[in-house]
Order: C-alpha cells, then structure tokens, then sequence
C-alpha cells in the first residue's frame, strides 16, 4: 500500500492536564494513532494536515512546542501493524456504534411493549438516533482504511431508522384516536 505518514510529536507543560488531555481528544477525534512516548502518527492527507496544523496552534498558545515528520515504513511488516492497528481502532468503534444500535432497539421495543406512544418519546428516540447517524459519520471520516465493520453499523442503524419509523406511525395513530 506504501502510504505517507505525518508523525506529531507534542510537547507540553505537566501541569495543568488539561492542555494535554485536548490535544489527545483532538488526535483521537480526528482518527489518529498513538504510538509510543506520546507520538502520534496519521496518514498523510489534506484531513491530517490540517488538524496537525490546528494542534500546533493550539499547543503554541499554551506554551508548548511540537516537531511533526514525514515519513514512510521501514518495510512492509511495519506498515501492514500500523495499518491493521487504524482497522482495529476502527472496528472497535464501529461495534461500539452497533452496541448502542441494538440498545436502541431495545428501547423501542420496550416503549411499544409498555404502549407508550407519545410524542415527547418519539422525539428523544429520534435525538438518540441523530446521535448514532453522527457518530458514525465521525468514525466513517477517520475510517481511511476502509474498514469492513463498516457495513455491519451501517445495517444496525438502517434497523434503527426503521424500528423508529415503525414507532412514528404508532404515535400518529394513538394521537389520531386520542385527539
């Protein structure tokens, strides 16, 4: 596959935290691997580059510094850990997206079995499953490698969107006959 790599290395202050604890949430976010000793290594593309470039800002306002390198894998082994790592960061989100999918179901099912059809809870329903669309949008951006577990969270929250639809049209109609 022979990709470019962007390799960050942040430097901060001990103290206060918080300052570090941002940069990690940021890296993290943006799909970025830790690798040893607080390096941080990302494919190279415009994505990277510039949240690489919003953290060095970012760190230089809090009185930091930070070196970023590019570089290739020394062999293909290498490469072949690096990348399985991304795919395996990924896969682990992906399955925590179809976790909170089949949660999701659960509380539908549940709320249709206790026949709770009000609108108040048709609309929490469908925040929580806005939340799930978001999130896998989020993991899908940072997915540079194509992950496979993609499909399978794609599916639970195609169920999601039906089981919430399903439940709609039981609010429409208990409303329709209440009113």
């Amino acid at each position: 596959m022979a990709l470019k790599w962007l390799l960050f290395c942040p430097q901060l202050p001990a103290t206060p935290s918080s300052p570090r604890v941002t940069v990690w949430r940021r890296m993290r976010a943006a799909g970025s691997m830790g690798l040893d000793n607080g390096l941080w290594i990302l494919p190279r593309n415009e994505a990277s580059v510039k949240i690489i470039q919003d953290v060095k800002t970012y760190i230089e306002a809090q009185g930091g510094s930070s070196k970023t390198f590019l570089a290739d894998a020394f062999d293909p082994a290498t490469e072949d850990e690096i990348i399985e790592r991304f795919r395996q960061d990924r896969a682990q989100e992906y399955s925590e997206i179809l976790e909170q999918c089949n949660d999701f179901q659960a509380e539908i099912d549940k709320e249709t079995l206790n026949h709770n059809f009000s609108f108040a809870e048709f609309e929490e329903n469908e925040q929580d499953l806005q939340k799930l669309e978001e999130w896998f949008i989020k993991v899908k951006d940072r997915d540079f490698s194509g992950g496979s577990d993609a499909a399978g969270a794609l599916n639970g929250l195609e169920k999601c969107r039906q089981a919430l639809q399903a439940f709609a049209t039981e609010v429409f109609n208990h409303e329709k006959y209440e009113s």
